[in-house]
């Protein structure tokens, strides 16, 4: 793999990481509600389902969800679903934000809790699943060793992924203050929980790349 194609994917997946999205959300609303040890955490989750996805993808699941088109479907129906309820939660339910870290109905939500609503989030999103299915097996060089390219191409998407939501939350957690006013908090779970439901209407539409 030469540098210039190394340089390419590098750039493609930073816009399609970087570009807002579920795991984006969840990460500005986790930096608000919790500290940066819990960020990690979920970060990290998010990180390991995308490898996860993108190790199915090398296996030849990446080829069945491109045939198949039930298979396709039931996932973008179980990641739409779940995006949607998050969307819901927040919208009836405001004291999911708590800006206080030390609020004792915040510490009640476990790390295994935030774990695994992170890493959920990753495996049913089609976004990442399109990118590993579609368009990661591109800067692929089929003559070499694919082992070494896999670990690098992956290893660059995680690390652009780990330290954009990381970032994303600290810029979030730096501005709660801003949003402790109560009406500004309002509509920020409004917004938060809009944001969700609609990026799981989105989700519903997307078409496989077969």
């Amino acid at each position: 793999m030469n540098i210039d194609t190394l340089l390419i994917y590098t750039v493609v997946a930073f816009f399609y990481i970087t570009s807002p999205g579920p795991a984006v959300i969840l990460a500005i609303v986790n930096g608000m509600r919790a500290n940066m040890k819990i960020v990690m955490l979920s970060s990290f989750a998010n990180v390991l389902g995308l490898f996860i996805l993108s190790t199915a993808s090398i296996f030849g699941l990446g080829v069945l969800f491109k045939t198949s088109s039930n298979l396709f479907l039931l996932v973008k129906v179980v990641g739409a679903v779940y995006l949607i309820y998050l969307g819901i939660k927040f919208l009836l339910n405001k004291s999911s934000f708590h800006f206080d870290e030390n609020n004792e109905k915040e510490k009640k939500k476990s790390n295994k809790t935030y774990f695994l609503e992170s890493f959920f989030l990753a495996i049913t999103n089609p976004k990442p699943i399109l990118f590993f299915t579609a368009i990661f097996s591109q800067f692929l060089d089929m003559h070499i060793n694919i082992i070494p390219q896999f670990f690098t191409l992956t290893g660059i998407f995680l690390f652009i992924s780990f330290t954009s939501l990381c970032a994303y939350a600290y810029i979030a957690k730096k501005s709660k203050k801003w949003l402790s006013n109560k009406n500004r908090l309002t509509w920020f779970s409004r917004i938060t929980g809009g944001m969700f439901i609609g990026l799981g209407k989105g989700i519903l539409q997307l078409k496989n790349s077969n």
